[in-house]
């Protein structure tokens, strides 16, 4: 039946059974640190906006303009990681489409700050810009593979990496 040497399925089930609860714990963990982060920089960013305007910096300053976008590009990031914990946890598989727009926010999170930094860069030194167009170049084809990444995942459906049972 069972070769000497290997647990009993009781046994295999009651480990399985830890194990899934040990990622149970960690998901929830994962979900309270970055539900937390999200609204702490939610309300920052809040507080920080309403400042700003209170000073009357929007109209002279585009610092203020790119940090408030960047943040909030940040929190919709941090909320797409949330989503993909949330579901890791609820159906104990690996989806990739969540991870997907996790890569396409982050991308277009990237060059949306890049252009925005672009006009402060010291046009004397040509190699800055040489930098900027390269990151600028490999960005935009990541964001387009990315993009057609998950065109062709809900054209053909979500396929589930690893189910966990």
């Amino acid at each position: 039946m069972n070769p000497p040497d290997s647990p009993r399925p009781e046994a295999r089930a009651w480990i399985a059974r830890a194990f899934t609860a040990s990622e149970d714990i960690v998901y929830i963990g994962l979900g309270l640190l970055l539900a937390g982060s999200a609204l702490a920089l939610l309300v920052k960013g809040a507080i920080e906006f309403e400042q700003t305007v209170v000073e009357g910096k929007v109209v002279e300053g585009k610092h203020e303009f790119i940090d408030l976008l960047d943040r909030i590009l940040l929190i919709l990031l941090i909320v797409e990681l949330l989503y993909t914990v949330q579901v890791s946890f609820r159906e104990h598989a690996l989806i990739p489409e969540p991870f997907l727009l996790v890569g396409l926010i982050s991308a277009i999170r990237r060059v949306l700050v890049l252009t925005a930094k672009f006009p402060e860069l010291d046009e004397r030194t040509a190699s800055i810009s040489q930098q900027f167009t390269i990151e600028l170049a490999v960005l935009t084809v990541l964001i387009l593979a990315l993009a057609i990444s998950l065109v062709l995942l809900r054209k053909w459906g979500t396929p589930v990496i690893a189910k966990r049972v």
